[in-house]
Parts: C-alpha cells; structure tokens; sequence
C-alpha cells in the first residue's frame, strides 16, 4: 500500500474512530446519568472504578502487546502466524485473569456485604468478559490491517449498546439486584459482541472467496490456528517484538489507571468519593476519548506502516522521509489547538457541566474544582498521545526495552507523587500527579522526535510554537468567559445560564476565525488529506460501478 493510500486509510479510521467515540460517550454520558438518579454513589465507585478497573487491566495486559506487534508486521510475516499469534491471547487471558481476579477477592478492600453484596461474583464476571472478549482478537487484528474502519465502529457501538439496554432494563425492573445487574450485562454484551464479528467475518469470507486474493481468510478454518509447512508456527521477530510490548503494557497500564489502582490499593478515598471522582474523569476525558484517541491510534497506524522500524529517517523511502514530518506537524499542531481550546473553556464551564449532568450532588462537591484541573490534565494528554505515537512506531526493539525501563522510573515517580500530593490537595493530587508523569514521558518522546528529524529542514517540533494571534485569541476567550462565569452563572436563573452558554459559543466562533485565518499551513494540509480521501472514496465506488457493468453484460 503506498503511502499516501495510507494516510488516507488512516485519517480515514480517524474520521469513523471520532463518530464512534461520540455515539459512544453520549450513551456513556446519557447511561451515566441516569444510573446517577438510581444507584447509590458506593455502588458507583465499586462498579466504575474496581471492577472496571480489573477488566481494563485484564484486557490492556492481555491484548494490547499482541496488537501492537501484528499490526506492525502485516506483510513482514505470513498471515497464519499472525493469526496463530494473536491467539496466544486466549490461554494468556486466562493466567493473567486468574490471578488478577485472586488478588481482587482476596487482597484488596472488600465493600461492605451489606451495602454492597455480590462482591464476588462481580469481579469473576468482569474478568471473564475478558476472556471472552479475547476470542474475536484475531478478526479485530484483520480488520484494522484491511482498513476496515466501518465494521469497528458498528461493533464497539453495537457492545455499548447492548450493555446499556441490559443495565437501565434491569435497573428499572430489578434494582436490588445491585452488581448482578452490571455483570449480566457486562458478559451477555461481551457475548453479542464476539458472535457478531465470527458472523460478519464469515459471510465476508464466503463473499470475496474468489474477489480478493489478499484477504486472508477464505473459509471459517483460516479463523483459526493451525501448523504450515517448512515453516515455524509463529515468526520469532514478531514474538519477540510481543514480548517487549507485554513488559511495556504493565507499566503504560499502571501510568494510564495510576490513580484508580492508587486508590485501590492504598484506600485515600471512600467508594462513595471514588465514584464522584470516577464521575468527574469521565465527564473530563469526554474529549480525549473522543478526539485524541482516534486520533493517537490512527497515527501509530499510519506510521508504523510508513515507516521502517529502528531505521533513522535517511535510510527511510524517499515518500515516507518527506510524508513523515508533514503528517507529525499536523497532528501536533491539531491536539495542541484542541487542547488549549478544552482547557480555557473547562475553567469557566464545569460547574454549569456538572450541575446539568448530576445535579447539586456533584456540582456542589470537589467537583467543579477537579474538572478544571482535568482540563489542564487533557491538554497533557494530547500532547503525549501524539508524541508516543510516533516513537512506539519509528523506535527499534532494543530502544523500545530501553523505554520499559524509563517507564519503570515514572511508574515509581508517579506512585511518590500520587502519595505525596493526595495528602496535600486531595483528589486534585491524582491529576497533578497525572500530569507530572505526562509531562515526563512527553521530554522522553520529544527527545526521541529531536534526534529522529534534527536534520529536516521543517522540524515537526516546531508545530508546537503557537503564533502570537493565536496566543492572544485564547488569552482574551478566556477572561471574557471568566467575566461571564461570575455574572451568569450558576445560581442565577435558566436564562443567565443560557446568556452564559452564548457567550461561550460566540468565544468559540472567534477563536475558530483566528485559526481559520492565521494557520494556513494546518488548513491547507487538512483540506488537502480530506480532497485526497473524497477522491478515493469516488475512485472506489467508480471502480465497483465499472465490475456490476462487466458482470451484467457478461450475464
């Protein structure tokens, strides 16, 4: 595939990846506030901090090192390794399950039985959802490699679907059920989801059987591990390479839920306090998940396809040396503009976005306070998704085990200061110290960046110097919201709300204009990449059209 067919792959996966995380944060945001009106604030922080803790430790560890590697060597190994890889994943599932599911029932904090009964039984199902989950890995991996952005979309909003009708049914009908009510749902919808990508697969497969000669799965057997002959059930380089993502991904994963195993572990809040906390990250990383996550997977995509693992950039082909540093400038440039736009508005808008999503209850707790200080933490986050984007990308095996390291001394950094700021700020400390370990990895992968393209004449570092307009733009949005926020809101009648809300759209409008105006460069290759996309979009329904007319006259 050449390079500009995969820019256009990936923005293309961007573009999907963003519309999923929006329908499914809404139904998140919607499901949310509703379970808020229903459930008691300790079953809150059980459910959306331990066990969801536990299934996205169980699953971060248990596939993420596997994706990683198969994903960067599609077309460098036969596709029966790869699937006989990532099926490593079940058996894998289990042992990591097991133990973590040991260590929830009987090392940590347990709720009290009669406040919170079924302890057990949730942390068992919740780690058998990974389990199950594990078992459509291998269709995942092939939809990513093929760019089949669609079928992800449809599927992850068909999962949250189907928990979120389980959950308010059962809320509705069943509400002394308590945890049963999360984990019915949690397994029935992990379930769905796996039987719905076997079926889809299987009439694909049985579809393009004689189209596509580059489809890897022909038949229902190909879904499956199996021995090749003369040749080694997995490729050695690319278990290699899994294994040092798999170091990597216990670190990365304590970095990236720092805060929820801190306050497993060490027991600084109540589950009540955990799940207002709980509440508050949610509603904060809306934008995160939403944009830049879509954004950092479609980057690390792009450029592990573009680029050759572990070669500086001169040794690189002629079209990814020059493609390269275009794409990084632009992303930098994008998330940093994004993020600067979330944290001006955070300030003067999380009391009115709390009040309006849980009511008094949240709005007139901590929480108003730790949403600005969230908005700080989103804009760090940006910048670090993007930047570690392109070094897990572009970084040999032996620097990759390098930065396990590093990230062992930030996973210590980060607990010191996560023990030593909660005792000062309190739940704010957790984002502080989010943010200190952030702004760690961020030097390590700019280094990294520096070196990488210290002899390209547009360095891609550069993106990050806003211009002065900018600067201004946002420095003005932000008193005058400021100045709003004291005199519409929050007490003030719906009506001063909505003046409040206005002036907020006017501000937005505003800065939107300066970029449209003082960023040509950022424009331009936006309006370019979203041409090229449209073109090939019209080239691939050109060229279907062209078959139907062959087959209808051969007919």
């Amino acid at each position: 595939m050449k390079a500009s067919q995969l820019l256009v792959g990936a923005a293309k996966s961007a573009s999907y990846n963003m519309i999923l995380q929006l329908t499914t944060r809404i139904l998140t945001f919607v499901l949310n506030a509703f379970t808020l009106r229903y459930i008691s604030h300790d079953l809150l922080g059980v459910v959306n901090v331990r066990l969801t803790l536990l299934y996205s430790t169980s699953i971060f560890i248990t596939r993420e090192a596997f994706n990683r590697a198969c994903l960067s060597h599609v077309g460098k190994a036969s596709w029966t390794q790869v699937i006989n890889l990532i099926w490593l994943t079940v058996p894998f599932s289990v042992v990591v399950c097991g133990i973590l599911s040991f260590i929830w029932s009987s090392y940590l904090q347990r709720p009290d039985p009669s406040i919170i009964p079924y302890y057990d039984i949730g942390v068992f199902t919740f780690a058998l959802s990974t389990m199950i989950e594990v078992l459509a890995q291998p269709l995942w991996v092939i939809g990513q490699s093929f760019m089949f952005v669609k079928l992800r979309v449809l599927m992850d909003s068909f999962l949250l679907s189907v928990k979120s009708i389980i959950t308010v049914v059962l809320i509705l009908c069943k509400p002394q059920l308590g945890i049963i009510i999360f984990s019915l749902a949690q397994v029935v919808s992990m379930l769905a989801y796996v039987l719905a990508y076997y079926i889809y697969f299987a009439f694909y497969a049985k579809r393009i059987r004689k189209k596509n000669d580059d489809f890897p799965l022909k038949g229902i057997r190909d879904f499956f591990p199996k021995f090749i002959k003369n040749k080694h059930f997995i490729n050695y380089d690319q278990a290699l390479l899994t294994w040092s993502f798999i170091k990597q991904s216990f670190l990365k994963q304590f970095l990236t839920e720092g805060e929820k195993y801190v306050m497993t572990i060490f027991k600084i809040l109540s589950f009540a306090d955990q799940g207002i906390y709980d509440v508050v990250h949610n509603l904060g990383s809306l934008a995160a998940r939403f944009i830049f996550c879509p954004i950092e997977e479609s980057g690390y995509l792009f450029f592990s396809r573009l680029l050759q693992r572990g070669k500086p950039l001169k040794e690189q082909a002629n079209e990814s040396s020059d493609l390269a540093p275009k794409v990084l400038s632009a992303l930098l440039k994008s998330v940093t503009l994004i993020g600067l736009t979330i944290l001006v508005y955070g300030y003067s808008y999380s009391f009115l976005a709390l009040d309006i999503y849980g009511g008094s209850a949240l709005s007139a707790s901590a929480g108003p306070m730790l949403l600005r200080w969230y908005s700080l933490y989103v804009l760090v986050i940006a910048l670090n998704g993007v930047t570690e984007c392109f070094v897990f990308a572009a970084i040999s095996q032996k620097g990759l085990d390098r930065y396990n390291r590093i990230m062992l001394l930030f996973s210590v950094t980060f607990l010191a200061a996560s023990w030593i700021l909660t005792q000062m700020f309190g739940s704010v400390g957790f984002i502080l110290a989010n943010c200190l370990n952030m702004l760690l990895r961020i030097a390590h992968s700019v280094r990294f960046i520096w070196y990488y393209f210290e002899q390209t004449s547009d360095h891609p570092l550069r993106a990050l110097l806003l211009r002065p307009e900018i600067i201004f733009s946002f420095l003005l949005t932000f008193a005058v919201t400021y100045l709003s926020g004291s005199m519409f809101c929050c007490d003030q009648g719906v009506w001063k709300r909505v003046i409040h809300v206005v002036v907020g759209g006017a501000c937005l409008l505003t800065n939107l204009l300066f970029v449209w105006f003082f960023e040509k460069d950022l424009i331009h290759f936006i309006r370019t990449q979203y041409s090229q996309q449209k073109q090939t979009s019209q080239q691939s329904k050109s060229t279907k059209t062209k078959i139907r007319n062959q087959k209808s006259k051969k007919s």
